[in-house]
């Protein structure tokens, strides 16, 4: 029997182990979607104690506390840090077999260097004083976290209506890992609140000195601020649907429908859809036009509790797996920008695991031999960012596509110390392939696979956006 968590956790046979520990475990990390704070990349924040840099922000771990009995107050309320600390302390036992128990204990043990103790009521006060004693040195400090992990890059989450200081003053630093901005236009074309929408374009309308009083005016705002994103070294974008819309719509139809919103009317259904349609399709040719790469976050349900998103508003915990249909849609879309010869490269990901085969097969559709993996199915994302998801997405890609060519894990995370996820990523697929090769499933040719590991680790992801890989971490 194997002690819980040690070197070998996740790896299941010997070549599993040498996968991991000879090839992927030196991999450095190319993190192309997350949502950290690039204001405190760019302060280089230190963390007073381990609430600040774990619990604030995490909606995963605020879900296992209520779910857990937890009261309000000390997930996203006024109890102090140790209060809110203690309650996690006092769920983490409760959350056996749920990720959450592995995402805990490898954080602890990367990079505070806490084995052979388990958080519970018991031991949080010695952990406490353990995390916290270690987050005062400037070797816990952002920046100093970054190179613990060796990321690469980091390309975070942006509204274009950001300014983008903190990535400037990063750039302006020179700052070694590159830390990049996304292009997430999704409040461009949120036509469920026409008031918040009409705010939005005001502030595009102010910060690009452009009279927003028609559609195209719209269009060539949006676009400006694409080109000042482009300037800043943002090379991807990413849209979070909740699935892809693709109805008709030509130009003077979308016009009338702008007309509408800046009149502050109500769109019926089959409106919202045609706005959403056209403005996807018009940002989708921009991304094109710039050689930039395109993300789709498909099938989140957002919000679903009224009376919390009242209290606290969005990412807090109250969202689930959606289940629109996205097939036809997804197909129409990526048609049609194909047939314009408009199709970027495109990564999907799908949030309802039922969709996992529509996905690996809708890549093959679209892939023109123009660059290895064009289309490409992302890793298993939130409520599949776990062992089994993982598992299934890579499994469904081996079979329908080429996994050699799959662009790897992101932390999809606002926490500093999420990028234990990419070694909890590696270890899986190392085992995976590893059971293969056991089997007689796979030859047991080290070379080959090792190299198809770190590809998949790190080297996929950096050819994919155009990036040099450099061999050593800069000191």
């Amino acid at each position: 029997m194997s002690d819980f968590m040690n070197d070998d956790f996740l790896l299941h046979g010997k070549i599993a182990k040498v996968l991991y520990h000879d090839y992927a475990a030196k991999m450095p990390i190319c993190d192309f979607h997350c949502h950290l704070p690039a204001e405190q990349i760019a302060a280089d924040h230190q963390f007073k104690n381990i609430t600040e840099i774990w619990l604030y922000g995490d909606h995963y771990k605020w879900r296992a506390m209520r779910t857990g009995g937890v009261d309000e107050k000390f997930c996203t309320g006024d109890a102090g840090d140790w209060e809110k600390f203690e309650k996690w302390a006092q769920t983490v036992p409760y959350t056996i077999r749920n990720p959450l128990y592995h995402w805990t204990h490898l954080e602890l043990k990367r990079p505070f260097g806490i084995t052979g103790i388990v958080l519970n009521p018991s031991t949080a006060r010695r952990i406490w004083d353990i995390c916290n004693e270690k987050l005062q040195s400037r070797e816990f400090s952002c920046r100093n976290l970054l190179r613990y992990f060796d990321v690469r890059v980091v390309i975070t989450t942006d509204d274009p209506l950001s300014e983008l200081k903190a990535h400037a003053k990063i750039a302006d630093d020179k700052f070694e890992i590159k830390v990049l901005p996304t292009w997430r236009p999704d409040k461009a074309m949120a036509t469920g609140d026409i008031d918040a929408l009409n705010a939005w374009i005001d502030r595009l309308a102010e910060m690009t000195g452009i009279d927003i009083s028609s559609f195209d005016d719209y269009i060539g705002a949006i676009r400006k601020r694409h080109d000042f994103f482009g300037s800043m070294g943002c090379r991807i974008s990413d849209h979070g649907l909740d699935t892809i819309y693709a109805d008709h719509c030509d130009r003077q139809t979308a016009c009338k429908i702008f007309d509408v919103i800046r009149q502050g009317g109500q769109l019926d259904e089959s409106a919202h859809r045609k706005f959403r349609s056209i403005m996807l399709y018009e940002l989708a040719v921009m991304d094109a036009e710039k050689g930039w790469v395109q993300q789709f976050h498909i099938g989140a349900m957002r919000n679903n509790n009224s009376r919390m998103f009242k209290k606290l508003g969005p990412d807090t915990g109250f969202d689930s797996i959606g289940d629109e249909p996205v097939a036809y849609g997804l197909s129409r879309f990526l048609d049609r920008l194909d047939a314009a010869g408009k199709l970027a490269k495109t990564i999907l990901y799908n949030l309802n695991p039922r969709d996992n085969a529509l996905m690996a097969t809708m890549l093959g559709n679209f892939q023109d031999g123009s660059v290895p993996g064009k289309m490409q199915w992302g890793s298993g994302w939130w409520f599949m960012d776990q062992k089994k998801g993982m598992q299934d997405q890579m499994n469904e890609l081996s079979a329908m596509g080429l996994l050699s060519r799959f662009v790897g894990m992101v932390t999809d995370s606002r926490s500093f110390l999420s990028y234990t996820r990419h070694e909890y990523f590696r270890r899986i697929l190392c085992n995976l392939l590893g059971e293969d090769v056991d089997k007689g499933l796979i030859p047991r040719d080290i070379e080959l696979l090792g190299q198809m590991v770190q590809d998949i680790s790190y080297n996929n992801a950096m050819n994919y956006l155009g990036m040099k890989i450099q061999p050593q971490q800069a000191s």
